[in-house]
């Protein structure tokens, strides 16, 4: 079994994560909680996989879709709350793409995930790019991601402030 690069303290707590931007006919693909917050999709690296390995796992877990990973768009170090701890988390966010024909382009999918060994039910839509401003999204720096730039991005998020 695998294990995530997630590190837990007293104090802290250290998350390394990866997301897979998938943007098909003017819609991404995210992962909306039963509090109608959305999220790329993606998840934690394991020790010793690779990054792309790891979105083609988590697609595949959690939606059954095979896919490519394309060019890496973006490097976040996000701060944050992690329940009642300061949470400092590397997210690397990959363009990428389907390799299934058959896979949902509209309505709803229901799926879960898992999180400190907990069930979290998710269900995955396809928001409209001109709907990302009325949606909770994180990032929140979304917009940045789908905007064309040279190179990898970087970009700092905190909640802590």
């Amino acid at each position: 079994m695998s294990r995530d690069i997630l590190f837990k303290t007293e104090d802290h707590v250290f998350s390394y994560r990866v997301g897979g931007i998938l943007v098909e006919n003017g819609k991404i693909l995210l992962q909306r909680d039963i509090f109608s917050n959305h999220a790329v999709v993606g998840g934690h690296v394991s020790f010793m996989e690779l990054a792309k390995d790891t979105l083609v796992r988590e697609f595949q877990e959690e939606l059954h879709v095979q896919i490519g990973v394309d060019d890496l768009l973006a490097v976040n170090e996000n701060f944050f709350l992690w329940g009642d701890k300061p949470c400092h988390q590397l997210h690397f966010y990959y363009a990428v793409h389907l390799e299934d024909d058959a896979f949902f382009r509209e309505g709803v999918v229901s799926g879960y995930d898992e999180l400190d060994n907990m069930r979290v039910d998710l269900d995955y839509v396809w928001v409209p790019l001109e709907d990302l401003d009325k949606i909770s999204v994180y990032p929140r720096e979304i917009r940045k991601l789908l905007e064309k730039h040279e190179g990898v991005l970087h970009f700092v998020s905190s909640e802590l402030e």
